[in-house]
């Protein structure tokens, strides 16, 4: 009797033990679920750019850090040099959100780019075309014959175009050098180039530094400075979405109520001189960072005059792309739920 007694309690201990390994799976399995069903993603990534004052501040500060830290959620920065940079880091899955002008955005969602701009950083007037002082350059037409650098893909190089079609000159009747930013800076210098498409700070670098001339500005044909998003990362988190357009806003307030301080930061991280980061700076309008009909008709302008020099298929349709592209529910919702 004894044997069997030990026997059966032997029995009851082992389905006990299963009974509680089933309960443990169970809550496992449910925390998985309930993980997976919020939204979270494992890591965020941002980018940020010495022409985009407000993610310097927001990656000096470490504001995005501190919103998703009792998650466990890394953030991950990654430097764009260029527009055109930030949109190969979108479209190669290297960063969920990235810093550009909006007409270099344009031009990519032509191209089948997954992206939506989600927020306004600012209104910048980030480029001219420069020329140095000895140059001979006074006005767009003395560029035919020239060599004149840019980098394909940004505003810069759009500027450019839109500049010498106002002026009803065609693109064939100069050398477009296609250096990135900071090459293109160096070659006017040296003398590689005649004129350059710039972009600040390395544009305003050059008229503090060696007395560079903007010959040719057009505020307006500057477009503004958009936040992008992957479009998977907006349809699997649009909650994160939101918070992320939240550390954004906090660090474009900062800018706006402490501009000595915010060119402390643009010295620091782009390695320029303070009035340097200053000019650059008072370039920026940070007063309306949610998209709307005045950054569409901007981007339609554009989009129309690249169709123009062929840069965008003629047949696309332009007003619809602009559309696909600004989306500005989750701005609407961030900032008018914060006011």
């Amino acid at each position: 009797m004894k044997m069997k007694s030990s026997i059966f309690n032997q029995r009851v201990w082992a389905l006990i033990v299963l009974a509680l390994v089933a309960v443990l799976a169970g809550c496992g399995s449910g925390e998985a679920e309930s993980a997976e069903s919020s939204g979270a993603p494992e890591k965020i990534r941002l980018d940020y750019a010495y022409y985009s004052p407000t993610s310097l501040v927001l990656k000096e500060f470490g504001w995005a850090e501190e919103e998703f830290e009792e998650e466990g959620i890394e953030v991950e920065w990654t430097l764009s040099h260029g527009s055109n940079k930030a949109l190969e880091f979108l479209n190669s899955d290297s960063v969920d959100f990235g810093s550009t002008a909006g007409a270099a955005a344009l031009m990519s969602k032509a191209n089948g780019a997954p992206i939506k701009n989600v927020y306004i950083a600012s209104k910048p007037e980030w480029t001219a075309l420069v020329k140095t002082e000895d140059s001979g350059i006074e006005n767009i037409g003395d560029l035919k014959g020239k060599k004149v650098a840019a980098t394909l893909g940004t505003d810069p190089y759009i500027f450019l175009l839109r500049a010498l079609n106002e002026e009803g000159i065609s693109q064939d009747d100069v050398e477009i050098v296609n250096v990135q930013h900071s090459d293109g800076a160096t070659s006017l210098t040296n003398g590689g180039v005649d004129a350059w498409a710039g972009l600040d700070p390395h544009m305003a670098r050059l008229e503090v530094e060696s007395g560079a001339e903007l010959f040719y500005r057009n505020p307006d044909f500057n477009t503004y400075g958009f936040l992008n998003v992957r479009e998977d990362f907006a349809a699997d988190h649009p909650e994160y979405v939101n918070r992320v357009i939240g550390v954004y806003e906090k660090a474009r307030e900062w800018i706006q109520e402490n501009p000595d301080e915010a060119v402390e930061i643009m010295v620091k991280e782009a390695q320029i001189e303070p009035e340097v980061a200053r000019l650059q700076l008072e370039r920026n309008d940070f007063s309306n960072p949610v998209p709307g009909p005045v950054h569409q008709e901007a981007l339609v302008e554009s989009g129309n005059i690249l169709q123009e020099v062929d840069v965008i298929d003629p047949d696309a349709d332009i007003e619809a792309l602009v559309s696909d592209l600004i989306e500005p529910s989750f701005a609407e919702e961030t900032i008018e739920s914060a006011e």
